[in-house]
């Protein structure tokens, strides 16, 4: 037996979750579900509803009567809750599938109300039983079809009490470039947009090739979709495979853990383009936060430290945390304070929390010792500086529970002292995205207990965030050597600043210290760097529509630096932000202050692909707490060392469309020696960020693994002929899909280097590989291969299309229109030119119609008029007129021929128009070509198109790009007749 989807992976799911096996079994299944915290196989054949319904009402109705007493008390009463229900999933089309999922899982979770009480009065309708899962029903069903604008069927539909809350795709595993990328696809593109009423009680979406277990919620991109791990075993975790993805369901789809997903681990909030979004937990923060619930229940252990890397949601599991302490009855309404160390993390973490319940920012001390004095029952945000006049004791409760973000020791000095005083018998729980060093250990001291082993409850390192794909890798880039500091040098003299020097050896050290800034701040030296910034930028950034931070040494350099960019932006492509609070240059304040409103309005500015901002230009604000994906490139030139220095890079490693790697582009000579600018315990630090130009020792090999797929093939040979004999080469799935794993690493190394010098020796194969890949890329939607199969990047689109210009339709084509108009024309100006290119449109039309009567007729009576024509014994004013005659009954002839014949298709006509101009032993490429161009004139089309100019420029721009592909954009003949068949046929 083969294996696919069906009798694979999919049965794998099906056991994994309900013990059923159904390659073994043929028992019948019951449609009744049973009580219990566990998932009963039912088929969907069996499930008691129309195929247009997206609820099981029958449960739903049951669960209804079951979990609330005065709907027991009036059973008819469950109707008035469904046609609730049914309301909202009506209105998916017209509020938006994220609204009306965040509507209905109000009522999942027991958030609304209906006057179902004594003499009307409203009362809790609960639809799920959280405390006592027992008391619901868990109901797998496979193959389910569902029926709105068309009928889909996913693989596995998860139903508690009647509602699908998961819906789950499994692609088959034997096909290397199918992943579980494919069945993402299928629910995110294909399902949400063809029964959007499917996902509005939908928690999340899963996605398996029997490798790997992805799961996104409604709407996520699918470059966002997280892996689920299972970290009992760490060197299991770390591997892929049946077993592997078993332990993962379990787990994910486990009954308490989806139903804790759905009340605890989800939040909602909106974009920066208005739009709602919705956000369910990562694994690592799902952990996280419940070992931290655990340990606040468990009312043993008072502390605990959280180390999970930069960039993989700290935020998200202090507000997850948070959000499912305050629901927890036994802690009595505890109070929740997150303590940032810095104004910047306040703003960031106010806008994670503002969605939350209860949330109350403090604006100044004076709010913060209020709320604690009057034992406010609150989530409070505030930061580490606001405790610097708290009272010893102010408050003595033990449910408070406090937790640290970016936790360190070294940096709260006194602050941490007065905040514990002040809360003597509070939970503290401190969480970093930094290493924490052996030598450092106040920081274990304060967060870390002797019970946790290594001193942490929970860690996600950075090999873990790059495994998962949470965040991207980090390359540094070496510029202007010549310009370096002898930063071991200074780091020995400033290093004395902390032994008992006298006055005199203060001066002199504060001297030198004075010269290293002149130095840094020499206008030939920051024009120099700017010059290369401005360079760099415009070849290697803006192509890909990324954008830049410049840290300077100190605030009088941002401005100095924004000075000299200004030679070669205009003003508005970039901004200084510094704080401007304290002592210092009134008129830096006058230039850069601003307020927290026009902060954040900058701020969205740079955050919009389309804004002209290009650069922030920094010295210590947003090196922490900043989060942009936009931005990718760091222009450093101010020395910053391990935990400040990580922080800061780590502003670069935010995941974008587009965009594989964050780059620190290196003027201060930080990265001379990478080691020990990253000087942690952890060994794994030293990989954290690599020089880019390692990258091109690496491209010889790579370069070499993919050619090694096309021996003996003729690179030299241009055209579709070479293009043919590439696509032979690798002419099954499987060596396709080994081509394009190793095409995917060198356009990766390509991309990341270009327009590197060190490239040009590999332009021409990289550009003939370039067109291979992009030649034999599936298309069309429903295409396999996903992970593999990428757009290609900006500097490959850029050396593919060199020298290539769209131009419009020659029009001195030698091209008849044969109609009465022509037929008109001809006899009234009697042109022998024009009566010898209708003679020969005439043949042509009649080799078309060379099997019927009529047209045979035509065709010998043209004869004989040649023949005598040829003998001399007619004029050529006679030869005109009968031949214009002979069109008119041709063009009456097509007419009644066109009423019995069937109409081809688009894809038909252009199928035989290819397959004029090709070997018959090329169908397979002719049928590509063909449903390429039939696909991307399907998308650029309008109604009307043909008698515009925008919708000629558009699809004949389609066309073009499309023969481009195949290396038949130079075949101009052939543009313009597949031109015209199109604007017949679409």
């Amino acid at each position: 037996m083969s294996f696919n989807e069906i009798n694979a992976v999919e049965n794998f799911v099906i056991h994994t979750m309900t013990g059923v096996n159904l390659n073994e079994t043929n028992m019948a299944h019951e449609a009744q579900a049973r009580y219990g915290a566990h998932w009963e196989y039912v088929p969907a054949t069996a499930l008691q509803r129309e195929i247009t319904e997206v609820l099981v009402e029958t449960e739903v109705k049951k669960a209804l009567v079951r979990l609330n007493p005065e709907i027991a008390a009036q059973p008819e009463r469950a109707d008035e809750v469904i046609y609730k229900l049914r309301s909202i999933l009506l209105s998916v089309n017209s509020t938006g599938l994220v609204r009306a999922n965040e509507e209905f899982a109000e009522w999942l979770k027991g958030n609304k109300t209906m006057p179902f009480g004594k003499n009307y009065a409203h009362v809790t309708v609960n639809l799920i039983d959280f405390k006592h899962i027992e008391n619901n029903t868990f109901q797998l069903v496979n193959q389910f079809s569902i029926r709105n604008r068309e009928t889909k069927r996913p693989d596995i539909v998860l139903f508690v009490n009647g509602f699908p809350l998961v819906v789950g795709e499994a692609k088959t595993a034997v096909r290397p470039a199918v992943s579980w990328l494919d069945g993402a696809a299928d629910i995110h593109d294909g399902y949400e947009n063809s029964v959007p009423e499917l996902f509005v009680p939908n928690v999340f979406s899963f996605a398996t090739e029997g490798k790997e277990l992805y799961y996104g919620a409604v709407r996520t991109p699918l470059e966002f979709w997280a892996a689920w791990r299972v970290d009992d075993d760490e060197n299991l975790s770390k591997m892929m495979g049946l077993g592997n993805v078993e332990k993962e369901l379990k787990q994910l789809l486990s009954p308490w853990t989806l139903l804790d997903i759905l009340y605890n681990f989800t939040t909602y909030t909106t974009n920066k383009k208005r739009q709602r979004t919705k956000i369910v937990c990562r694994y690592q923060q799902y952990e996280g936060a419940n070992l931290i619930v655990e340990r606040v229940l468990q009312n043993r252990i008072k502390r605990g430290l959280i180390w999970h890397f930069q960039g993989s949601g700290k935020s998200l599991l202090m507000l997850f945390a948070a959000q499912k302490l305050r629901k927890m009855p036994e802690l009595k309404s505890p109070t929740v304070m997150i303590v940032v160390d810095r104004v910047d993390l306040d703003s960031q973490t106010q806008n994670v929390f503002k969605e939350a319940q209860n949330v109350m920012p403090t604006e100044d001390i004076s709010t913060m010792n209020s709320y604690l004095e009057n034992d406010s029952r609150y989530i409070i945000i505030t930061t580490i500086f606001k405790f610097k006049e708290a009272k010893p004791n102010i408050n003595l409760r033990e449910n408070i529970i406090v937790m640290v973000d970016e936790a360190h020791r070294t940096q709260e000095g006194d602050l941490g002292q007065r905040m514990r005083a002040a809360l003597p018998n509070a939970f503290f729980f401190g969480l970093t995205g930094t290493p924490i060093n052996r030598s450092d250990h106040n920081t274990f001291w304060t967060f870390g207990a002797e019970e946790d082993t290594n001193g942490y409850m929970s860690r996600y390192s950075f090999e873990d965030a790059l495994r998962d794909n949470t965040i991207l890798p980090l390359h540094f880039e070496p510029r202007l050597l010549d310009i370096h500091i002898d930063k071991n040098s200074v780091d020995e003299q400033f290093a004395e600043l902390s032994n008992s020097l006298d006055e005199d050896a203060k001066i002199t050290l504060t001297k030198k210290a004075a010269k290293m800034l002149e130095f840094l701040k020499s206008p030939e030296r920051i024009a120099l760097v700017c010059q290369d910034i401005a360079q760099h930028y415009q070849e290697k950034v803006e192509p890909q529509g990324f954008k830049a931070m410049i840290v300077t040494p100190d605030r009088e350099a941002c401005h100095l630096y924004k000075q000299e960019l200004g030679k070669y932006f205009p003003d508005s492509a970039s901004a200084v932000v510094i704080s401007t609070s304290g002592k210092g240059d009134d008129e830096l304040k006058r230039l850069y202050s601003r307020t927290k409103d026009e902060q954040e309005k900058l701020i969205e500015k740079y955050n919009n692909p389309d804004s002209e901002l290009k650069f922030l230009i920094v010295t210590a604000k947003l090196l922490t707490g900043f989060d942009s994906p936009i931005l990718q490139t760091m222009y450093l030139d101010k020395s910053l060392k391990d935990h400040t220095l990580l922080q800061a890079i780590c502003r670069t490693n935010r995941k974008f469309p587009n965009k594989t790697f964050g780059r620190i582009v290196d003027y201060f000579g930080v990265f001379d020696d990478a080691a020990k600018a990253l000087e942690f315990d952890e060994d794994a630090m030293k990989k954290v960020i690599t020089n880019l130009n390692s990258l091109i020792d690496e491209l010889p090999k790579v370069m070499e693994n993919n050619l090694s797929h096309f021996v003996g093939v003729d690179r030299t040979v241009e055209g579709f002929d070479g293009l043919q004999a590439a696509q032979e080469a690798i002419g099954t799935n499987e060596k396709r899909d080994a081509f394009a794993a190793d095409y995917r690493q060198l356009s990766n190394i390509w991309e990341s280097l270009s327009p590197d010098p060190a490239l040009e020796p590999y332009r021409e194969d990289y550009k003939w590989l370039s067109n291979v890949y992009q030649s034999v890329k599936p298309s069309g939607p429903d295409s396999l291969g996903k992970l593999l199969w990428l757009s290609l990047g900006a500097q490959t689109k850029k050396i593919m299309y060199d020298n290539i210009h769209a131009e419009g339709i020659h029009t001195d084509m030698e091209e008849v229109v044969l109609d009465e108009t022509t037929v008109a024309s001809l006899m009234a100006n009697k042109d022998p030119k024009a009566a010898k290119r209708m003679e020969k449109e005439l043949i042509k039309r009649f080799k078309k119609y060379s099997n019927i009567p009529k047209f045979v007729e035509l065709s010998k009576r043209l004869e004989e008029l040649r023949a005598k024509a040829e003998a001399g014994l007619i004029s050529s004013i006679e030869f005109i007129k009968e031949l214009c005659q002979i069109a008119r009954e041709t063009v009456q002839a097509e007419k009644q021929e066109e009423k019995i014949e069937v109409r081809k298709t688009g894809k038909e006509a252009l199928t035989e128009l290819f397959l004029e101009l090709r070997t018959e032993d090329t169908p397979a490429v002719v049928g590509r070509i063909v449903a390429d161009i039939d696909e991307i004139v399907k998308i650029v089309r309008f109604p009307g198109w043909q008698t515009t100019n925008a919708g000629e420029r558009e699809v004949q721009k389609a066309l073009r790009k499309t023969l481009l592909k195949y290396k038949l954009h130079k075949e101009e003949a052939l543009f313009a007749k597949a031109y015209l068949y199109i604007k017949e046929y679409y």
